[in-house]
């Protein structure tokens, strides 16, 4: 029972209703000049061409969001469109949905206003009185018993007051909901914001834990060697390493803040000597062996190689420490490699773990190449090829 009655203590089930009974105003007005039949007909030929105007998609949208679900017209959480019709078919929907709400609405008003009619006729009959004869069904003469009519009548209204709020919302989903071209490009937003997200996080994993890692490597070395110069070299590197982050940082959450600013500025593998001597500070001996114009590398290629780059020398410094890292770049054949190989040590990155190693083999798959990560003749290796095209 409390079932039933918990629709009529939203406020959602009056605005439908409301919704409706405005859908009839307007052919409503004409029965005070013409009362005949064909006035709803004319009314309804006239939807047709109305329907037909690009923006009464977006009218009829915000009226749908607002007093069939509850939802502000700027809600991101439904999914009736408030934006012009871009196509016939979002045209013929949209004149559809409103020959539906002229019917339904015109049903649901008539038959109520007639059904509260005969509610009060059977309650002046059973109490003894005359009636006006209003009723869509009264039994004949006085009789008490005419007023056990009285609560299914009001319950059948009950009934009119949700039934057709719950079907007119339906019908609003179906007809001015997205077109499926318009699901497809949401679709295509919501997955490159997806991808947007994984990026934004892979290079505040990479610049971020680049820059924590050198600087708990020298500051614990600096510690052990109790050499006043090798602690100023020390502050010296975790000093360059944080400037550098916090300039990734910033531009991260630039590209945060508005979401339309293009990247730029971003580091590519013509910088990569800053990150050779970072390792080298913190005690690695670094070979690096660059062949080929680094200069001459796409943008993509050349700033996802950067980060490949900086998060092959972190791990090295996080789970080997101060160890010999032979490190080959070689641009040609329309291809980059990249091969970063480091002793092995007790703390070996399983294969597949760390939010580093899964980066690393994501840039190179987005840029349509491929990575291997593991342990290899007595080393770990980090070996990437991309295509330069």
């Amino acid at each position: 029972m409390v079932r039933l009655l918990r629709p009529f203590g939203r406020v959602v089930t009056y605005t439908r209703l409301l919704h409706l009974f405005i859908a009839i105003v307007w052919p409503s007005m004409w029965l005070f000049v013409e009362e005949a039949w064909w006035t709803w007909v004319l009314a309804g030929a006239l939807l047709v061409p109305a329907g037909l105007v690009p923006a009464m998609r977006t009218v009829e949208g915000l009226q749908a969001r607002l007093l069939l679900t509850g939802h502000r017209h700027d809600s991101r959480s439904s999914d009736i469109v408030v934006a012009p019709s871009a196509s016939w078919s979002d045209r013929g929907r949209v004149v559809v949905w409103l020959e539906a709400r002229l019917l339904i609405g015109c049903l649901t008003a008539m038959l109520i206003v007639r059904l509260l009619v005969a509610a009060v006729d059977l309650t002046l009959s059973a109490s003894g009185r005359d009636v006006a004869g209003g009723a869509l069904f009264l039994p004949g003469g006085h009789a008490w018993w005419h007023a056990l009519l009285v609560p299914p009548v009001l319950a059948v209204v009950g009934a009119l007051v949700v039934g057709p709020g719950l079907l007119i919302t339906a019908l609003a989903h179906r007809l001015l909901g997205p077109s499926p071209a318009e699901r497809l490009a949401a679709m295509e937003e919501r997955t490159e914001q997806l991808l947007e997200r994984t990026r934004i996080a892979r290079e505040l994993h990479d610049s971020i834990g680049h820059a924590l890692t050198v600087a708990v490597v020298q500051a614990g070395a600096a510690r052990a060697a109790g050499d006043p110069a090798f602690t100023d070299r020390a502050l010296g590197a975790i000093e360059e390493t944080g400037r550098a982050a916090l300039e990734d940082l910033e531009r991260v959450l630039g590209i945060l803040r508005e979401s339309e600013r293009p990247v730029s500025s971003r580091p590519t593998l013509t910088d990569a000597d800053r990150l050779l001597e970072s390792a080298r500070a913190s005690g690695a001996k670094v070979d690096a062996d660059l062949t080929g114009p680094l200069d001459t590398v796409p943008g993509p290629v050349s700033r996802e190689g950067y980060r490949i780059l900086q998060e092959s020398l972190t791990n090295v410094l996080r789970h080997a420490g101060a160890v010999p890292v032979r490190i080959r770049i070689e641009v040609g054949d329309g291809n980059l490699a990249l091969e970063v190989r480091n002793p092995l040590t007790a703390q070996i990155p399983g294969p597949g773990r760390g939010s580093g190693l899964r980066g690393i083999r994501e840039r190179a798959a987005l840029l349509g190449g491929r990575a291997r990560t593991g342990p290899d003749q007595g080393d770990w290796q980090v070996h990437v090829e991309l295509p330069l095209r």
